[in-house]
């Protein structure tokens, strides 16, 4: 049974991982916490302004918080916002060119650069997650991803801006990314109001 003790001392883990959560640009360079919730802000909301497109992506645990996030970022946030784990096109896509590029194959068909994808991965290892994101790059969209576990995963070093959990607890990493992309999807949905409104 967790008491409220042990959920007190798993919710001060969680709160110190997030805010110890690192932002890097493709050259990893570090960014500070502020700056680099800026420039996420900036990139989302001027792919709303110019009309583009934000498609997330994620394996298990991280589709579902891929679904949640899109659902955010359609409905608060003002963007044409989507996944790309329908099952059948999933599973299609799968099966004539193997699951590692069952991503990667819709992105070079969909993304323009006027779009964005956001790529989670715990792990910042899977296969497909990451030949997505060199397709995205290919077709000259911009790039976010969301990792954990390893500090030198591969996935970090693709994003045009990274955001990096240093846990290797899937639910710490998992909910941590959605808790970035509530907050970003938030902030969007602020402004979006505002100009709606104003």
């Amino acid at each position: 049974m967790l008491t409220r003790t042990a959920l007190t001392t798993h919710a001060r883990e969680f709160s110190s991982i997030v805010c110890a959560g690192i932002f890097s640009e493709k050259t990893t360079r570090e960014l500070a916490h502020d700056q680099g919730i800026e420039r996420l802000t900036h990139l989302l909301a001027d792919t709303r302004t110019r009309g583009g497109g934000l498609y997330i992506i994620g394996n298990g645990g991280s589709a579902a918080v891929a679904s949640h996030a899109v659902t955010d970022f359609f409905n608060v946030g003002g963007l044409r916002a989507m996944t790309l784990h329908d099952s059948s096109t999933l599973t299609c896509f799968s099966n004539d060119y193997g699951y590692e590029n069952a991503f990667s194959r819709r992105v070079e068909r969909l993304l323009t650069a006027n779009d964005v994808l956001i790529a989670i991965s715990s792990s910042g290892q899977s296969k497909n997650i990451i030949n997505a994101c060199r397709s995205a790059t290919t077709c000259e969209a911009q790039v976010i991803t969301l990792s954990g576990f390893r500090n030198d995963n591969l996935l970090r070093q693709l994003g045009d801006l990274n955001y990096w959990l240093d846990s290797d607890a899937y639910g710490m990493v998992e909910i941590g990314h959605l808790f970035l992309l509530h907050y970003l999807a938030d902030r969007l949905g602020m402004d979006w109001s505002d100009e709606n409104n104003g």
